[in-house]
């Protein structure tokens, strides 16, 4: 890292700001460092361009990292900050996660101007999502709903339901509650209900492979329990060969030595789902999230695979 400020490189989105500034202001508390010390690298992504269509459509998981990734690994910032969430299972050569902060609320966050909750929906209302993964969940729970695609941040879904174009819609409860939200959630989803994405609620700074300073700099933040559930949920997207265009879900629990972790495929339209439990020592996190990917793997068949695919 050089000598001048510290380079944190984000999207520009309200929330990828916000949590940027997070980042820098726990470095700051860390290593007594002033706000001077740091610079927030805005850099656009492909996500953030392609507007006209499902992100699924358009090459899937790792689009609202990928130019930040490249500005990583030129050396033109020090650090990324991104959620976990969006992040490929399989990081580009020379790069990797430095640390993962303590993770926010994992839940879903049910939204609508109109109706109270989830099940209170009634038969024939329009569900608005980019997700496959909420649109295979709801429509696994509740077949009778209609599901359009929907995207944008918080005031911009806000405003689709005001002009009708949805009922209801979903957004993930940590996003809400880093932007001060929390108050547009009409009622939190139970992960009973509806399984969250992989790593959903974590922050992850990634830095280049051998970068000791950046290593330094960011290891006070790293949050261990968190740290040892996003490895294991990442194992389990990675065996699954998952990207945002496979309704794939998964939760890992971390409780002192041991680690609970649940996983869900399901097919795009919400008609079969298949779904795996698995606990062990905490030390083998990746080892539980994989050998649960290998049982779902068995189980679902290569009929199920195949229509995912």
């Amino acid at each position: 890292m050089q000598a001048g400020p510290i380079r944190i490189g984000t999207r520009g989105s309200p929330l990828a700001l916000t949590q940027a500034r997070q980042v820098r202001s726990l470095l700051m508390a860390a290593h007594g460092l002033p706000e001077s010390r740091f610079e927030i690298a805005i850099i656009t992504t492909s996500g953030d361009r392609i507007q006209d269509r499902p992100l699924s459509e358009a090459g899937g998981k790792g689009l609202f990292t990928k130019e930040i990734e490249e500005a990583l690994h030129e050396g033109r910032i020090d650090i990324a900050v991104h959620s976990a969430k969006d992040m490929a299972t399989k990081l580009p050569a020379g790069l990797a996660i430095g640390a993962v902060l303590e993770r926010e609320d994992v839940r879903d966050a049910f939204i609508s101007l109109t109706y109270a909750s989830f099940d209170e929906l009634p038969t024939g209302a329009v569900i608005g999502t980019s997700s496959l993964r909420r649109q295979a969940q709801v429509k696994r729970a509740r077949p009778d709903l209609l599901v359009v695609g929907f995207r944008g941040n918080v005031e911009t879904r806000l405003s689709k339901l005001e002009a009708g174009v949805a009922d209801a819609t979903f957004l993930a409860a940590a996003g809400l509650n880093r932007l001060q939200q929390a108050h547009r959630i009409a009622r939190l989803v139970p992960t009973s209900q509806m399984l969250p994405a992989v790593a959903q609620g974590a922050i992850a700074i990634e830095l280049r492979q051998g970068d000791r300073r950046a290593g330094d700099l960011v290891l006070p933040l790293d949050h261990g329990p968190t740290a040892i559930a996003i490895a294991a949920e990442r194992a389990f997207l990675a065996r699954l060969d998952g990207s945002c265009r496979t309704p794939i879900a998964g939760l890992a629990t971390v409780t002192g030595d041991r680690l609970a972790f649940e996983g869900l495929v399901l097919l795009p339209d919400g008609s079969q789902a298949h779904d795996v439990n698995r606990e062990g020592l905490a030390v083998n996190a990746a080892g539980i999230g994989d050998e649960a990917a290998r049982a779902l793997i068995e189980r679902a068949g290569p009929e199920f695979l195949a229509r995912l695919s």
